[in-house]
């Protein structure tokens, strides 16, 4: 039995009774304000360590600590806390200079990584599967191509630091209100424009994402109850699909947005997608080609997570709050999306098929 599986079951008795001092590394973005949120109305004592750039007016009431993961850690030195939260680690040596400071002060650290470390996903990954290397190791520039490797650094940075006394998460698709890469955004707000809506291959196609609150929960659980070891924390394989999050936006969008003309869904092949030079990963996002390299991104197991406590709300809640909380954004937010496919370039695909797949005269 690994150490991970002891972990694991550990994590399915009741909560620690004291107040744990959290220390997390962030805080102020997305991730970081949800598990902030959690962990006080848990009762928990938090402090927060950041360069008090972003969203500076959050917690005023928490004590903060000003620095920067670069170096500039001096406020750390000396302090005790029994659990770290880092979810603002993505370069190794960042990584390092804290876990390394901390280590003598600390019981266990969190560090937030991603299913992007895996090596391929022409299978589906678990925990034990390789991870991606860099040639290089020294390089910090984080980019599409060194982003997974250097999680899976940042991760070995931790562990060698504090050596059985660290918890991994790797969450897939992180979603939910406040959510500004829009990836999952974008299919309630197209929904809510109202006509036909392009959507990608076939509504069957599975999908694997990760509402942030069932993250911070989950997150909250494993260090409430001392439950160290590696995790992927996604929806489990096959729980949603394409057609559940289509379905789910239309809905929510009829009942919130109330569009002039109702939304439909058009389902275009990826064959015809790709000669028409739709960008898969960015013009139709949450969504991955069941096909190719990344044929299993969206079948990652989470065997390990659920045995510990993980749960998933349902796909409604997410895609509702999300358009709830999109809906009362400035207007420069609301109509210049970070992510999915321009809506003029939209238009011309779903005409070219609609000639494509109407009858031709006999």
């Amino acid at each position: 039995m690994t150490a991970a599986f002891l972990g694991t079951r550990r994590a399915l008795g009741a909560a620690r009774a004291r107040p744990l001092r959290i220390l997390i590394l962030g805080g102020t973005r997305f991730i970081g304000v949800y598990m902030t949120e959690l962990a006080l109305k848990r009762g928990h004592i938090v402090t927060l360590f950041n360069r008090g750039e972003t969203n500076p007016q959050l917690f005023p009431k928490l004590e903060k600590l000003k620095g920067d993961r670069d170096g500039q850690i001096d406020a750390l030195r000396d302090r005790q806390w029994d659990v770290v939260i880092d979810d603002s680690g993505f370069v190794p040596r960042h990584v390092r200079l804290t876990a390394q400071l901390l280590a003598p002060n600390v019981r266990q650290y969190l560090f937030v990584s991603s299913v992007s470390v895996y090596a391929s996903f022409a299978t589906a990954p678990d925990e034990e599967s390789p991870v991606g290397k860099l040639a290089d190791e020294s390089v910090e520039k984080v980019d599409e191509n060194t982003y997974g490797p250097l999680k899976a650094l940042c991760e070995q940075a931790a562990e060698a630091a504090l050596p059985g006394r660290v918890t991994v998460l790797r969450p897939g698709y992180i979603v939910g209100p406040n959510d500004n890469s829009d990836r999952f955004t974008y299919w309630p707000v197209r929904a809510a424009r109202g006509g036909d809506m392009l959507a990608p291959d076939g509504p069957g196609d599975v999908i694997q994402y990760v509402d942030v609150r069932d993250l911070a929960r989950f997150t909250l659980g494993v260090l409430e109850n001392h439950v160290v070891g590696t995790f992927n924390v996604v929806s489990p394989p096959g729980q949603f699909t394409m057609g559940d999050l289509v379905s789910a936006s239309i809905s929510c969008a009829s009942a919130l947005a109330k569009p002039n003309s109702p939304p439909r869904a058009v389902w275009v092949p990826v064959e015809f997608l790709q000669q028409h030079n739709v960008v898969l990963a960015t013009d139709m996002p949450i969504w991955n080609a069941p096909i190719g390299p990344d044929a299993a991104f969206a079948k990652v197991s989470v065997v390990r997570a659920l045995q510990a406590g993980l749960t998933i709300r349902a796909i409604k809640d997410t895609v509702c709050d999300t358009l709830a909380w999109h809906l009362g954004r400035p207007a420069p937010e609301r109509f210049t999306l970070q992510a999915g496919i321009d809506p003029a370039r939209e238009h011309e695909v779903l005409v070219a098929w609609h000639a494509a797949a109407a009858p031709r005269p006999q």
